[in-house]
């Protein structure tokens, strides 16, 4: 494993199968509602009685708003400030629990391939499977997908 912090890393750091763990998050009943007033108003993200009578027994944040919570904490902690050239999407996303107020957070990333380019010499790919955990340890959910990333200077000119 690189000792090389994952935010200054360039394409040739990464390493298949190295795993990353980091972010610490307290989801907040103020969050969960004012996203889903935006975004998802869905009853059960908003309403404290509707939420309570529906098949999650009480508020829960929407998915999208967990999506974003693990992409804040990527940016903070996992993507290169170097290297990061976006990512072509993501393969699948799973929310296997639901999250709630006074949850807290956190990530985990395990590398799963690390390939270069055949097309364009000065990038790669890296593909990961991403999991946002909470306070217990519980996977409340998954995504797989990748990103590119520029190749060091020297390595792409050679």
């Amino acid at each position: 494993m690189s000792n090389v912090s994952p935010r200054d890393r360039w394409f040739e750091d990464y390493r298949e199968g190295e795993v990353f763990e980091f972010g610490d998050h307290l989801v907040t009943e103020e969050e969960i509602v004012e996203f889903a007033r935006r975004y998802d108003p869905q009853p059960f993200h908003l309403d404290h009685a509707a939420a309570a009578a529906s098949h999650f027994g009480g508020l829960v944040a929407s998915g999208w708003m967990t999506c974003g919570i693990m992409m804040r904490m990527l940016c903070d902690h996992f993507i290169s400030r170097e290297a990061s050239m976006g990512s072509p999407g993501v393969d699948q996303v799973r929310w296997l629990k639901p999250v709630r107020p006074g949850d807290r957070l956190r990530a985990r990333v395990r590398v799963t391939k690390v390939r270069a380019s055949e097309t364009r010499p000065d990038r790669g790919i890296v593909s990961a499977q991403q999991e946002l955990l909470n306070q217990d340890g519980d996977v409340v959910m998954t995504i797989a997908g990748g990103g590119f990333y520029r190749r060091r200077p020297a390595a792409a000119a050679g």
